[in-house]
């Protein structure tokens, strides 16, 4: 198996080229506009790095290569905290005193990082206007956000902030003062998207403007964390500094120092890269930030499938993974609280919904969802990530194997109804074959037995066990374990087991 992908958060190419005379070609790099990059004499251009990634183990085999890289950056997280973000409880509707109940809120649950999303600055009631004045709107925030961040830390949590420097509204002052800070052809805007344009980061009058701001608030505002985003594409994105010239190569070197400018000042500051969820994921922007934003898709049953390719080239430790709404917001499909922390658990953990929402119980079983994060995040973001075969198209499962193979935590996820009642085989790769493991339900749904018993499809004749896959005292090899597997009755659609795996 041969993985190859640039390390570059710009425009990149990547071919496979097959012809008959000679043997395939697999090719990768910057994709460059015609005039982008002008070389004179003495001049150089760097090429940004192409990883290649070869073994003998398939898919995850090239994962748990790319995983292994990334845990040894300097920038990787040492541990992921339990993150509320407010955006699909609040939106742009911030108010202190609604905000502020969701600190306490999000305290007693065990809630580690609150994240104030988009909404904050000047002008910004909607996405219409307002970015690029990144100061603090006194209109919704009259007394700053330092007393928020104040409090959130009087919580015992970090405070995080929404921001989206390279992006500007035409409705903001920065626009109307500086309209050819945009990149664009010459003589035209491109079309908006989202409302909005991209600034010129490659102009050094932008650059140091959108950088001064931003160090203005996070200064003032005891900020710990920052969400980074950026929601649109850059179409026809050329510089005004060269006539309107390509620069998307210079602006994403620009990107990059600007977030390195940012990290040396604020040291302690954590960063994550939001591109409306995966739109700036990749082996580029990876060394500079502790976290990504997975996907604006926060539905459960989509993000199964999301995270599971995702994490082909992202350790799951990177990967923001929230408990949505009960019903989803993009999709309007509902789910069980535990089909929803289950699908999220695996990576950095946190909550996307109004918890004022919550009913009693399940404010209680979030609480065992995060403590249970927390006794077991250590493991789930340092083990071998494993993504099980499985005949049955209405099932998936992945999991994660320590290093030593001692143990496991794999996820049976019924993902839509299956075609038969057979059940379904688990085999599971990695384990030692010669010793003997025993399996048994884990997670807060297995607290209670009933929890994981009454999720089997058909309970009267083809029952869940009520210890685990085995039963209470039977124990399996390794060997047995990854050749002919453990099998799991047909269980309901979007429901998930999570089974632990231990040496004995």
């Amino acid at each position: 198996m041969l993985g190859v992908q640039p390390a570059w958060s710009g425009n990149t190419v990547l071919a496979v080229d097959r012809i008959t005379e000679d043997g395939t070609a697999v090719f990768a790099g910057e994709l460059l506009q015609p005039g982008e990059v002008v070389l004179t004499t003495g001049d150089t251009y760097t090429t940004p790095w192409i990883v290649i990634t070869a073994c003998n183990d398939g898919l995850d085999g090239v994962a748990h290569s790319l995983h292994a890289w990334e845990r040894s950056l300097p920038a990787h997280p040492v541990s992921q905290p339990v993150t509320l973000n407010v955006w699909e409880a609040l939106y742009f509707d911030q108010d202190p005193d609604v905000v502020l109940d969701l600190v306490g809120r999000a305290a007693r649950l065990g809630v580690e990082r609150f994240v104030l999303d988009d909404g904050w600055f000047h002008a910004r009631r909607t996405d219409t206007a307002g970015l690029g004045d990144w100061w603090v709107d006194r209109s919704v925030w009259p007394d700053g956000l330092k007393p928020l961040a104040d409090a959130i830390h009087d919580h015992g949590m970090q405070f995080g902030l929404w921001f989206e420097p390279e992006m500007v509204n035409p409705d903001s002052d920065l626009y109307r003062e500086h309209p050819d800070w945009v990149l664009q052809a010459t003589g035209r805007l491109p079309l908006p998207h989202r409302n909005q344009q991209v600034l010129d980061l490659t102009n050094p009058d932008a650059f140091a403007h959108v950088l001064e701001q931003i160090s203005t608030v996070l200064g003032e505002c005891g900020v710990d964390y920052v969400k980074w985003d950026h929601n649109r594409d850059l179409l026809e994105a050329g510089t005004n500094t060269r006539g309107g010239a390509p620069a998307v190569h210079e602006q994403t070197v620009a990107y990059y120092r600007l977030l390195d400018t940012l990290r040396g000042r604020f040291p302690n500051i954590q960063w994550e890269s939001c591109a409306s969820g995966g739109g700036r994921i990749d082996l580029g922007v990876i060394e500079h930030v502790e976290r990504v934003w997975t996907s604006d898709m926060t539905d459960a049953l989509s993000r199964q499938r999301i995270q599971r390719w995702t994490v082909q080239t992202v350790a799951p430790e990177y990967m923001g993974m929230h408990i949505s709404a009960t019903t989803s917001h993009q999709t309007g499909r509902t789910y069980t609280l535990d089909f929803r922390a289950a699908t999220a658990v695996f990576g950095s953990f946190g909550i996307e919904w109004d918890i004022r929402q919550a009913s009693e119980s399940d404010l209680a079983r979030i609480a065992q969802w995060i403590a249970w994060y927390k006794q077991e995040r250590a493991f789930l973001h340092s083990g071998r990530v494993v993504r099980l075969d499985v005949t049955d198209p209405g099932v998936m499962a992945h999991g994660v194997i320590t290093d030593d193979a001692s143990r496991a935590i794999i996820a049976h996820v019924q993902y839509e109804e299956s075609p038969s009642n057979r059940g379904v085989w688990l085999r599971v790769p990695g384990l030692d074959p010669k010793t003997h493991y025993r399996l048994k339900w884990a997670g807060p749904a297995a607290e209670d037995p009933e929890d994981v018993l009454r999720e089997a499809s058909r309970r009267d004749w083809d029952p869940l066990p009520e210890s685990g896959p085995l039963g209470p005292d039977a124990t399996i090899t390794g060997a047995a374990l990854g050749t002919i597997g453990v099998r799991i009755p047909r269980c309901h659609p979007e429901t998930i087991r999570l089974i632990e795996i231990v040496r004995v």
